[in-house]
């Protein structure tokens, strides 16, 4: 049996740590805050798929199925190298920075952390699946499936398309052959998922997966493992979130910083501190920021050091 008790003990006292382990399948949603539609018009969806397609890449995570939606997203994947909650950390955080940019507006993007849904095999992923590509359908946005542009559903057996942003060959495998694909899909309209919403969060499983997924959680992980996700996930903040506290804190909005001046250098230096210490953008990331733009990847970390120096002596006086 697994000792429940002493895992939850490592990481109640943190933000609860999602279970999880490498090779684990999972059903992934995230909104817009207060229901806020956060993909207005078709090129906002793009730039989402842009984004996914990149992280994806970047952190070698099989996506098998999307959905996007006005107000929300669906994934599948596989967190098969144990990265996945770095790939949403940065495609939330690159979306939230694009949408904000675009729309102006300040504070978060997203409602809260990314909802995960563990899943057990591969019987449930494909229920899963169903699942998400259903959900236009569910909503009143489509009577077809084949006819709604922004899932997945598009890419599987269809040989025309050559740049596919889902693992399909995987996912066509799974559910055998076309026929047998949409079949399964329509059979699965009327029905919910068969969630198990325990306090380790959502399960998709039979009985008895949740212990299986513990003693695997713990397995890979430990007690101090435990303890540590609890921590990183903690200690990397949403993109969004810090440039709000900063402009809070400083009393300044950040577009009104005009980086010609001293004072302004010096903001800029701070900021990149914040960036770089409690979010997990890369410099190549940073960049993409218009206060960064006419600077290079090279030109950041002697502007961190510097920055930080400063920030270590005044903190030490004060």
């Amino acid at each position: 049996m697994v000792d429940t008790d002493g895992i939850i003990c490592c990481i109640i006292s943190m933000r609860r740590a999602r279970i999880t382990y490498e090779g684990a399948f999972h059903h992934l949603m995230n909104r817009g805050i207060n229901g806020e539609n956060i993909f207005p018009v078709n090129l906002d969806k793009n730039q989402f798929l842009d984004f996914l397609v990149e992280t994806s890449q970047k952190m070698k995570i099989p996506v098998y199925a999307y959905c996007i939606m006005t107000n929300h997203y669906h994934l599948v994947l596989q967190n098969i190298n144990g990265k996945m909650w770095q790939l949403m950390r940065h495609l939330d955080g690159n979306y939230g920075s694009y949408y904000r940019k675009r729309y102006g507006g300040k504070g978060y993007v997203f409602q809260d952390r990314y909802r995960s849904t563990l899943i057990q095999d591969e019987a449930y992923l494909k229920i899963s699946i169903a699942y998400l590509l259903l959900n236009p359908m569910r909503a009143g946005m489509t009577r077809k499936l084949e006819e709604y542009t922004w899932s997945s559903f598009g890419f599987y057996y269809n040989p025309q398309v050559l740049d596919c942003i889902v693992e399909r060959k995987w996912v066509e495998e799974l559910f055998g052959n076309k026929k047998d694909f949409i079949d399964f899909i329509y059979t699965q309209y009327k029905k919910e998922l068969p969630l198990d919403n325990t306090k380790y969060g959502e399960i998709l499983g039979s009985e008895g997966f949740l212990e299986d997924a513990l003693l695997r959680y713990e397995h890979e992980k430990g007690y101090i493992g435990a303890y540590r996700d609890g921590i990183d996930e903690k200690y990397f903040e949403p993109v969004e979130k810090v440039l709000k506290e900063f402009e809070s804190m400083k009393r300044i909005d950040i577009d009104d910083i005009d980086v010609d001046t001293y004072a302004g250098k010096r903001l800029r230096g701070e900021l990149l501190v914040h960036l770089k210490d409690r979010t997990e953008l890369t410099y190549r990331e940073m960049i993409r920021f218009d206060l960064f733009s006419n600077l290079t990847c090279a030109s950041l970390p002697p502007i961190y050091r510097n920055a930080k120096k400063r920030m270590t002596i005044k903190g030490n006086k004060d």
